[in-house]
């Protein structure tokens, strides 16, 4: 990650197949916590309600989950209230 990336960014970065393998071994929490990030670099409310949200609660994490490797796998990266 060089000085200027932010930390969304190294992600969205990686290559395909890390990006998959990271969200579906890790991705109860990942989504969540890429989301919280997410906000802090655009200020949007909604992605950081939707990133504790999914971090922190049960149903949540599942549904987010879902989208989250359906996205990666059509589109590469996170879509779903990921802005």
């Amino acid at each position: 990650m060089s000085k200027n990336q932010s930390l969304t960014a190294a992600y969205d970065s990686l290559p395909f197949i890390a990006k998959l393998l990271i969200i579906i071994i890790g991705g109860v929490i990942v989504g969540g916590v890429y989301r919280i990030v997410k906000y802090f670099e655009t200020k949007n409310i909604i992605t950081l309600v939707v990133g504790l949200l999914g971090t922190f609660t049960g149903i949540g994490n599942l549904i987010l989950w879902i989208c989250d490797v359906v996205t990666t796998i059509t589109r590469g990266k996170f879509v779903v209230f990921a802005d």
